[in-house]
């Protein structure tokens, strides 16, 4: 019998980078990944308490020598693929974020993960296996050389693990909607009590199920919270939020760690807002015209709202 496959999940962020001669950075896994020979774009897993944008730029140059910027946010997907030879099935959330050349050498790395870099064309690039989510920030049609489950294995919404401190850690991918109506007005949801940030409003959203699109997984959150029907207009962000000791209904400390991306979203047909989740993080929705939102007091707006309200400019 085939040992079943044990599901891990985490968040990745990586660079799409362009040279003068329009060539892509690519970098090559070696046969200590899970897929050797495979081309990626240089990045990789964002640590515990990290900004993506700062995973970018670390991962990038130890993968390739070459220091770069971060000048944009160009996407954020998940896939879930399955690792035989590692004993597991994988979800990743990715962000893939644009980049500027500030200098340094190519170089290549020796029993590390990825052993090769290199500057492609889009015709070189076109030759060469690529993981799926590379050839898709490249334009390419995506390669299907990733093994992938037919369902996603069972695997907690939230989880939480001791550290090397002992106090436990919880890193969470998530995604939130700036979601208005015809009238411009904005949907907010009220944090229930015995969770962090009881009582201030924020956006509707929440953690994306394992193997689920952030898209889809908001559109769902969007119905259980607000009882609200949208659609995607664009993606706006992504906020990263570190809280050390953070306290809620599990009933004791934890060093916990949000990368959210949040997405405008349009509700072309508003109702009464309604909690259907009854019992879980959201306790009450509401519309807000936009001037009763730029009169509300900070403090009463979680950071991750305020500063996506913002980027949307709505107020």
């Amino acid at each position: 019998m085939t040992p079943a496959l044990e599901p891990l999940r985490r968040i990745a962020a990586y660079a799409v980078c362009v040279d003068s001669e329009d060539r892509f950075l690519l970098v090559r896994a070696s046969p200590r990944s899970g897929t050797p020979g495979v081309w990626s774009l240089p990045g990789g897993a964002v640590d515990h308490g990290e900004d993506p944008y700062n995973t970018v730029v670390r991962e990038t140059a130890a993968e390739t020598g070459i220091s770069v910027a971060v000048t944009g946010l160009r996407d954020v997907l998940a896939d879930m693929r399955s690792l035989p030879r590692r004993g597991i099935t994988l979800h990743t959330d990715r962000l893939i974020y644009e980049a500027a050349v500030r200098g340094g050498q190519l170089c290549h790395r020796i029993n590390q993960p990825t052993d090769l870099a290199r500057w492609c064309s889009l015709d070189d690039a076109k030759q060469l296996p690529l993981r799926p989510f590379t050839a898709s920030a490249l334009g390419l049609p995506p390669d299907t050389i990733d093994l992938r489950p037919d369902t996603a294995p069972d695997f907690p919404s939230f989880y939480a693990v001791p550290g090397p401190d002992g106090l436990h850690r919880a890193q969470r991918f998530a995604a939130y909607a700036v979601a208005t109506d015809p009238a411009r007005r904005v949907l907010l949801t009220r944090i229930a009590p015995g969770y962090p940030g009881a009582g201030r409003w924020h956006l509707p959203g929440g953690g994306t199920d394992y193997g689920e699109q952030p898209g889809t997984a908001l559109i769902r959150e969007l119905v259980e919270e607000t009882g609200q029907r949208g659609r995607l207009i664009r993606l706006l962000g992504v906020a990263s939020h570190r809280d050390a000791a953070s306290l809620g209904p599990e009933g004791y400390p934890i060093d916990w760690h949000g990368v959210r991306a949040f997405y405008e979203v349009a509700v072309d047909r508003p109702t009464l807002p309604i909690v259907a989740d009854v019992g879980g993080s959201t306790s009450e929705a509401r519309w807000f015209a936009p001037a009763d939102l730029a009169a509300m007091p900070p403090a009463e707006l979680t950071e991750v709202t305020a500063e996506a309200v913002g980027a949307a400019r709505l107020v």
